[in-house]
């Protein structure tokens, strides 16, 4: 019985999560921890926490399950600071999107992975904030989990049937096959986002490239809208799976462009054509 979670970083994600958990039927207590209480008070007032906590050792004594919900590069602090009063039997989770640098960090600062399921739910939006955060952004969404050899199992099956009280569909990965197919399809597609963007916002008239920018460019480009902090510590964070999707791509790209420089219409067209059925397949 989980009578008690903490979540570290009441945002988007934390938010949500405790919005989640209290419309599923969680009736055990939300606390949150976090160093702004400006934002604890935030989220105590939308009830996605029960109470708020500055401190690690009051948000965490008792717990049951705690769940980090910061930043990828705020994960070793958190994990350092609530290391000194763990609690033998408490659960910890994260729902950050690379796994390796997770349980690499949970292993040198906490020296046991027993009671760590790594975790990361494929939903967000590009905004941020507990202001954010809403009941339903975990319906029907998958949420990966990625359990070592040394997670014992009843820790595994409690994150999960948490997840599943947010309406969320859970899985089991590989840490390592998680990383890398996240890298193809969030992290690249976020890199590419950002660069276009950059890229115009740098050219001779932005202005008037923004300007005359149709739906496609807004549809396209909506994640550059995302945190730069919180995607700059992905990046650094999976670099080696996502170096391997980058170099991937431009291998790719240098054969489309030279389809357009040879005027290769059948090349484009069957590229075009590829592409079409397996989005629609995806989508559908």
């Amino acid at each position: 019985m989980t009578a008690r979670v903490v979540i570290a970083g009441v945002g988007l994600i934390g938010g949500s999560f405790g919005l989640a958990l209290r419309a599923g039927g969680f009736d055990g207590e939300l606390v949150g921890l976090g160093r702004d209480p400006a934002k604890l008070d935030a989220a105590l007032e939308c009830g996605a926490i029960d109470r708020g906590e500055t401190e690690a050792a009051a948000a965490t004594s008792g717990a049951d399950v705690i769940l980090l919900a910061v930043p990828m590069g705020a994960m070793a602090s958190v994990l350092a600071a609530i290391a000194p009063t763990l609690e033998p039997n408490t659960v910890v989770t994260d729902a950050g999107s690379v796994k390796g640098s997770f349980v690499t960090d949970a292993h040198r600062i906490l020296g046991s992975l027993k009671r760590i399921v790594p975790g990361h739910p494929i939903a967000g939006t590009e905004r941020s904030g507990v202001d954010a955060a809403f009941a339903e952004l975990y319906r029907g969404r998958r949420v990966i989990l990625t359990p070592t050899e040394e997670t014992e199992p009843d820790a595994t099956d409690t994150v999960e049937r948490l997840w599943s009280l947010t309406g969320a569909n859970v899985e089991r990965l590989p840490v390592e096959a998680h990383d890398r197919l996240l890298a193809a399809t969030s992290h690249l597609p976020h890199m590419l986002a950002f660069g276009l963007v950059d890229a115009l916002a740098r050219g001779d008239d932005p202005d008037a490239v923004f300007r005359y920018a149709a739906g496609g460019f807004r549809d396209f480009t909506r994640i550059a809208s995302s945190d730069p902090v919180m995607w700059r510590d992905v990046c650094l964070a999976n670099r080696n799976a996502l170096l391997e999707a980058l170099e991937a791509y431009r291998d790719d790209l240098e054969q489309l462009t030279a389809e357009v420089r040879d005027g290769d219409g059948d090349g484009l067209l069957a590229r075009f054509r590829r592409a079409k059925t397996a989005r629609d397949r995806f989508c559908g």
